[in-house]
């Protein structure tokens, strides 16, 4: 580990690329700043391969990948068969709108929504579109204004997505006059609970809010179309509900009329060690939006779907777009879930995911980790500084320390400006890569949290990326 990291034909491509996208001007400047205050600068890589549960950097450096593509990955990267459907889609289709596999895969995923009860199937090609229709058919559908989301969700990054959302509030800074119909509730996190309330407390605060202080202050419960939630709160920092209040919204939803939409972009297809984390409540939304996952991670496919007297017959919706339900995209998502079935895809998630909690639950033994959570392979890590680390350290620093020195050590995870790391291994990762990859995790927490973390470059502990 003595030698350079990254190494030189990384190190030359990031100088000479990130310059050239937003933020580019800051580049150099950051690059100081992180230098001054003793952090190292660039631990980031640039892929030159991929395939299957690894990654390899330009200097051929290999890492496990528990990044997976932003959890769009579930097969591990680059799998041959679903390579082999989309490339003889291209070429029998080229791209079309109307195709026989646009209603061979719609009859597949009214097979395996909740309950069976979503049997209507509109395409788009990104989550984020996904997650716009869904609320849009919602409102149209009931002829009401307002849609109730939650703080620190994700559904997208349109100028509606960055509306919807409340992963951060510099998201949607100079949108606030957009907002009008959004609706923001509290989400109960599992750690830093306000007022001194017990986990439990804070569920029914959340609810009390969403039941009852909503439709008392904000829009009268007659004006609000649907709630919608996350049944794991993904970009958020991987939090997981309790039981308790998924089916207090699934009552509260139905008590009032409204919909409970569940946005299932990062959740579903099999991540939770469920074909859908709604499935771990017993509850059936009345829509779900679905992507990343579903086609394979080859080609984008997302798409929404619904009761039939949602979107059956309502002439008031309109939602789709040019490469929505394209050959390619509906050929990956075809042979993806061939694949879930004949391999058993889901159960193995859900097996690695018990793997994963019995090795992790240990880790919060360390000075610097508040807490471990997960449910199948969506799994976080939450850290803290301590006084081990640099005296201007933040919370999210710790992390990127953390992830920095896994990345040096071999593995690739998530750590955005934010107080966690989180990890989406390919649902179909081996038991053994899982575990290695988890070894090496708590070896980087533990250096970390020891002050004993890898130094180079001349520069000095703890670690974090600077301005990228």
């Amino acid at each position: 580990m003595s030698e350079q990291f990254p190494g030189p034909k990384t190190k030359a491509e990031l100088v000479r690329g990130i310059p050239l996208f937003k933020n580019g001007l800051r580049f150099e400047q950051e690059l100081q700043k992180a230098g001054s205050r003793g952090f190292r600068s660039v631990r980031q890589i640039v892929i030159d391969k991929a395939v299957g549960d690894y990654v390899w950097d330009l200097d051929g450096r290999r890492y496990i990948d528990f990044q997976n593509g932003w959890a769009t990955n579930p097969l591990g990267n680059c799998h041959p068969e679903i390579l082999d459907v989309v490339e003889a889609a291209n070429r029998r289709y080229g791209f079309h709108f109307d195709h026989p596999l646009r209603y061979d895969l719609a009859e597949r995923l009214a097979g395996i929504m909740p309950g069976q009860a979503l049997p209507r199937t509109n395409y788009e090609v990104s989550g984020t579109e996904a997650a716009e229709a869904a609320v849009h058919l919602a409102l149209t559908h009931t002829r009401r204004r307002y849609v109730v989301t939650f703080g620190a969700s994700y559904h997208g990054n349109s100028l509606a997505g960055k509306i919807l959302s409340g992963v951060s509030g510099e998201s949607s800074q100079y949108l606030e006059g957009w907002g009008g119909g959004v609706i923001r509730a509290p989400y109960p996190f599992s750690d830093q609970i306000p007022a001194g309330m017990t986990p439990e407390q804070y569920v029914d605060f959340c609810l009390w809010y969403l039941e009852s202080e909503i439709p008392q202050t904000v829009a009268s419960a007659d004006n609000i179309a649907a709630v919608l939630i996350e049944p794991g709160l993904a970009e958020g920092g991987n939090w997981i509900p309790s039981e308790r209040f998924v089916k207090g919204i699934r009552h509260i939803c139905d008590r009032h009329d409204w919909l409970m939409i569940s946005d299932e972009v990062l959740t579903g297809v099999g991540r939770t060690g469920r074909m859908w984390g709604i499935d771990h409540y017993d509850v059936t939304p009345d829509i779900l939006i679905y992507g990343k996952n579903l086609s394979g991670g080859i080609a984008p496919l997302a798409g929404i779907s619904a009761r039939d007297d949602i979107l059956g017959n309502n002439a008031r919706f309109n939602s789709g777009s040019t490469f929505a339900g394209s050959p390619a995209g509906c050929a990956a998502a075809i042979k993806t879930l061939e694949i879930y079935e004949r391999d058993g895809i889901v159960a193995h998630a859900d097996h690695l995911g018990r793997v994963a909690r019995d090795i992790m639950a240990k880790w919060e033994h360390y000075e610097i980790v508040r807490q471990v959570r997960g449910t199948g392979l969506l799994m976080g890590v939450s850290f803290h500084a301590n006084n081990q680390l640099h005296q201007e350290a933040e919370n999210w620093w710790a992390a990127r320390a953390v992830r920095g020195e896994m990345l040096e050590r071999g593995v690739w995870a998530i750590s955005d400006h934010e107080d966690t790391i989180r990890l989406y291994p390919a649902l179909n990762m081996s038991e053994d890569t899982l575990r290695e990859g988890l070894g090496i995790m708590e070896e980087a927490i533990r250096r970390v949290a020891s002050g004993t973390a890898i130094e180079g470059d001349g520069a000095s502990y703890p670690t974090g990326v600077a301005g990228f």
